[in-house]
């Protein structure tokens, strides 16, 4: 997986997965091909787990034999189901303003007001450099994002105050936000824990993780009549299919349809 150039986190995935296997097949063939399509049976049928769950362990299984079993035709005879068709959740923008104004600390709300304003991935906003903040042209370059690839986007002035008011303050070396040592990038899990505690402090009720942030931003940016190629550039999307989601989210075709209620003479 390393030769193939996969991140450290598919890589993570994928031996939870194969571990997962063995260990519910450790008084089975784990190469056998009936053990496998039983394995994978269990997983929809009788445990009920997410498609997009089930896809994940096919994936790992798939390369379990392709590794340990060459020859074996059990990689091309396993049938995936159907992915999950989940659309985004979304925050209004009075929502993402509540959200990004719940915290005092200048450091907690210059990761939320870069998360948003610039679409980012949480790993992104961990990853970044100080370096990568290009104030002379508005720009954020992200390195090695999702599919090890490299794109620009966003900077807001917002966002670009708040960074200088952060950085006069805690005045980071190497990483924009360092962890608990200097050395280190801030972790996901503590990203996560702040955003977390910024809703509960901006009384959001919404079952919402970071990333309605990232699609809160893309939506918002459609709404207001940005191109889907832009949209689609600034947030790192291979497919064009994978940006036309926020389609289905946005509102602005929406408001102008009239409910055959309100034309009614109650």
């Amino acid at each position: 997986m390393l030769r193939k150039g996969m991140s450290s986190k598919t890589i993570g995935v994928y031996n939870k997965h194969i571990k997962r296997y063995l260990k519910l097949n450790i008084n089975s063939d784990p190469l056998d091909a009936k053990t496998a399509n039983d394995y994978i049976y269990d997983l929809i049928a009788i445990q009920e787990l997410s498609h997009s769950f089930v896809n994940q362990a096919i994936s790992a299984v798939k390369l379990y034999f392709k590794v340990n079993c060459p020859k074996s035709p059990i990689r091309h005879k396993m049938i995936r189901p159907r992915g999950d068709k989940l659309l985004p959740k979304v925050l209004s923008q009075t929502e993402v303003a509540r959200i990004l104004n719940a915290h005092t600390n200048v450091k907690h709300k210059a990761i939320l007001y870069l998360t948003y304003s610039a679409g980012l991935r949480v790993s992104e906003v961990c990853a970044l450099r100080i370096e990568h903040i290009d104030a002379d042209r508005m720009m954020i370059s992200i390195k090695a994002g999702k599919g090890r690839k490299d794109r620009y986007t966003l900077l807001s002035k917002s966002a670009l105050e708040l960074l200088r008011d952060y950085y006069a303050a805690y005045l980071p070396k190497h990483w924009l936000f360092e962890g608990a040592k200097s050395e280190d990038p801030i972790t996901i899990r503590t990203v996560q824990r702040i955003f977390k505690k910024a809703c509960e402090k901006a009384d959001i009720k919404k079952s919402v993780g970071i990333h309605s942030l990232r699609h809160s931003f893309a939506t918002h940016l459609l709404e207001s009549g940005t191109d889907l190629r832009y949209i689609q550039e600034l947030l790192g999307h291979k497919s064009p299919k994978t940006t036309q989601i926020y389609t289905h989210v946005s509102n602005t075709a929406l408001q102008r349809i009239v409910n055959p209620l309100d034309r009614m003479n109650l």
